[in-house]
């Protein structure tokens, strides 16, 4: 028989629950720690003195509260002290940015990625310049708790090993065992899929939360998608669950697409399909150039809105099937596809009314994201955070904080 959980134990996992609470929800009042953890108020004030002693969270009054008497002290989490390094690896761009505690950007920094793309090294070597940058800058009293970085393409979860990343041209590349040598902080990278890490951004801290089942559609130059079931990513065997883009919708007559098959949702819906159907001039590329499809077709540019219906027509039909498979309550678009999303919303609305299982679509909400351009680093940032939020003591320890 399996002995229960020590006292140590329970322990360790309470607080990391109640870090979590401050880490996603803010200000928290012990009251409400107490009611929402189960716990009698000493057992939180024990936990929030250790915490707050490990310089973690803080305590302090709330501002004005617009009540008589003493107001309550609330746990704040130490955003300025604890920290994580994010990075994202773009089509079209490279960015870092150091979060705080709580989900706050401290500082960032970002450069243009030309088309045709650099090797993993030199990505490497800019996003370690950019961390050394961060962390110079940063103030004395401050310490860096974890690393994430996103990548457009199937990542190992293990150890980071990209498999492929066909937009920048990377395959079987160590860029997690890469970049955290190059870092030199003493820190594992972790590395995840971009879209995933969307997902999960949006899910804790945009148009998702709350929302325990949900589906995140994010567009590029190509698609990626990632699910949330049950309040969990799927992940799948390896880490590779979730390529929506390269679920087919058109397999008679499709796109060829860069994974090799014909009529992937990438292929039919993405940013490729989107400006040859606009007729517009292929090597203008980019987020600004979907962007401007959408605002021409508001002007009542013909070419612009024949390219968002059929581009929304593909689209609702591979968000039918999703409906169908997943069941979730929300389904979100990010990236490009938030611009796509508003410029084709009755096409994609109207396949999913005939498509999809009525009882499935019943509850379902389409909802485009919240974090904009922020979203994947924001993932990035929480898939940093995922040891101190499981064992804050312990990974303090690790990392000498």
């Amino acid at each position: 028989m399996k002995a229960g959980p020590s006292q140590e134990e329970i322990r360790r996992h309470n607080l990391g629950t109640l870090l979590r609470h401050v880490h996603i929800g803010g200000s928290t009042s012990r009251a409400v720690l107490a009611d929402r953890m189960g716990l009698n108020r000493s057992t939180i004030l024990g936990l929030v003195s250790e915490l707050a002693s490990a310089g973690l969270v803080r305590e302090e009054l709330p501002g004005d509260t617009g009540r008589a008497g003493r107001p309550s002290l609330v746990v704040r989490p130490e955003s300025d002290r604890v920290y994580v390094l994010a990075f994202d690896v773009g089509v079209d761009r490279l960015a870092a940015a150091r979060i705080g505690l709580g989900g706050v950007f401290l500082d960032r920094r970002e450069t243009p990625w030309p088309h045709g793309g650099f090797d993993a090294g030199e990505v490497a070597g800019v996003l370690a310049g950019f961390a050394r940058q961060m962390v110079d800058t940063a103030p004395e009293s401050t310490f860096c708790v974890g690393v994430g970085a996103a990548v457009r393409g199937l990542v190992r979860r293990p150890d980071g090993l990209v498999r492929s990343a066909a937009h920048i041209g990377w395959e079987d590349e160590e860029f997690g065992e890469l970049l955290t040598r190059r870092l030199g902080l003493g820190l594992t990278v972790a590395v995840e899929n971009e879209a995933n890490l969307g997902a999960l951004a949006e899910h804790l801290r945009g148009a998702g939360t709350g929302c325990q089942d949900l589906v995140y559609l994010h567009g590029d130059i190509g698609i990626g998608g990632g699910v949330i079931v049950d309040g969990q990513l799927l992940g799948g065997d390896g880490g590779y669950g979730g390529e929506i883009g390269h679920m087919v919708v058109n397999p008679r007559g499709g796109r060829t697409c860069g994974c090799g098959a014909r009529g992937c949702l990438e292929s039919e819906a993405g940013e490729r399909a989107l400006l040859e159907a606009a007729r517009r001039d292929p090597s203008a590329t980019g987020r600004e150039a979907v962007r401007a499809v959408v605002e021409a077709a508001d002007r009542g540019d013909i070419s612009a809105r024949a390219a968002l219906h059929d581009v929304g027509d593909w689209l609702g039909i591979g968000v039918a099937t999703l409906v169908n498979v997943f069941n979730p309550r929300a389904v979100i678009f990010g990236g490009t596809l938030r611009e796509v999303f508003l410029g084709s919303a009755a096409q994609i609305r109207s396949r999913i009314n005939s498509q999809a299982l009525a009882a499935s679509r019943e509850h379902l909400r389409l909802r485009v994201g919240e974090l904009g351009d922020d979203a994947v680093l924001v993932g990035a940032a929480e898939l940093a955070f995922s040891d101190v939020l499981v064992g804050p003591l312990e990974a303090l320890a690790r990392t000498g904080g």
